[in-house]
């Protein structure tokens, strides 16, 4: 924690969760005053979108289901363009990090509500933080028209996530958590539910990689994903994002990036920031704060390796320079050194420590 002074602003997203709660959405789109809703999804979210399309009847104005990572500019421009067409007064974004993405593209322009039921552990469902893609480069920025209005968890929709699917979007998670507790936003309140979400998917992740199926880990872990995107919500971003926000940029997959970075970036920032990194081996069953990660990482199944997402090594320096003249958050200064270090770290992934 940054000592005794610190600015808190509530969080004025509503929360449903529960099992069978996505039942609660035609009742929540009611309390937002839908009356021409625009379901915006992925094309692997066709079940649950059919069954919410029924739910709402005359109220669902269309589907929008070509979310994609990293929202193209082009793309969003096209959504923008759709929900006008369609007079939607309320957007309701189905899926993970895309769909959730596309809909916040649309809100950041229109002001929208937005209702989110997510299928994964984005944790991008309890922030105001908004991104898109263009040539190779992703901006983001925070603004409040994109910070949902209500979010509708429901366990019961991320049973058949695929392993590889569980396992990265749960890293992505567990960044939330780990870089919230270094920041200079960080408080009381966020170091308590850093540390418990981190809790939670450290002991999820590891049973779902035993088996995807178990619906008390399914559970835990997106309660993890909530706590996750309380605390980015509450905190904001940093190195962390920022270099993953850059690797984006470049094409690679958002969540297994985040998944190879965390380690190495926590490895950068151990002596600056030691009761950040003690409470991560606390909340991870205890010794050394990065090497739990890793471990984490490993247990769940999730990609350790930048060189296997797609990165190569001459586009180190390039991405590095980037993120230190960008000057993100952290717990000291860094250079582009720095960034180098923790990009040719995390480009090794676990064989740049020994297991």
């Amino acid at each position: 924690m940054q000592g005794d002074r610190f600015e808190l602003d509530g969080l004025p997203t509503r929360v449903v969760f529960g099992a069978g709660r996505r039942a609660d959405v035609p009742a929540e789109v009611t309390r937002l005053d839908g009356r021409r809703v625009l379901l915006v999804t992925g094309r692997s979210q066709a079940a649950v979108v059919a069954e919410l399309r029924g739910a709402l009847g005359d109220r669902c104005a269309g589907v929008l289901d070509g979310a994609v990572e990293h929202v193209p500019v082009a793309l969003a421009e096209q959504a923008r363009r759709a929900a006008d067409d369609l007079a939607a007064d309320v957007l309701v974004a189905v899926g993970g990090g895309s769909a959730i993405g596309l809909a916040k593209a649309v809100a950041l322009t229109s002001g929208r509500p937005l209702l989110v039921v997510p299928t994964t552990y984005a944790g991008s469902e309890m922030t105001a933080i908004w991104g898109t893609t263009d040539g190779g480069r992703k901006t983001t920025g925070r603004d409040d028209r994109v910070r949902p209005r209500v979010v509708v968890y429901d366990p019961e929709l991320t049973l058949d996530l695929p392993a590889a699917t569980s396992a990265a979007s749960g890293m992505n998670a567990a960044a939330h958590c780990v870089e919230a507790l270094w920041l200079p936003a960080t408080n009381a309140l966020v170091d308590a539910v850093a540390e418990e979400g981190l809790r939670q998917l450290g002991e999820a992740l590891p049973a779902l990689a035993r088996d995807r199926h178990d619906r008390g880990a399914r559970g835990t872990a997106l309660r993890g994903a909530w706590l996750g995107g309380t605390a980015l919500a509450l905190a904001g971003t940093g190195l962390h994002h920022k270099i993953c926000h850059e690797l984006g940029g470049l094409g690679l997959p958002h969540a297994p990036v985040h998944a190879a970075v965390l380690p190495a970036v926590a490895a950068l920032l151990a002596d600056a920031a030691p009761a950040a990194v003690d409470r991560v081996a606390r909340a991870l069953g205890g010794g050394d704060g990065p090497a739990a990660l890793r471990r984490l990482a490993r247990q769940a199944g999730a990609p350790t390796s930048l060189a296997a997402l797609g990165l190569r090594e001459s586009e180190v320096d390039e991405v590095a320079e980037r993120v230190a003249a960008a000057g993100p958050a952290a717990p000291r200064p860094v250079s582009a050194v720095d960034v180098r270090r923790v990009l040719l770290d995390a480009l090794a992934g676990d064989e740049a420590v020994p297991a």
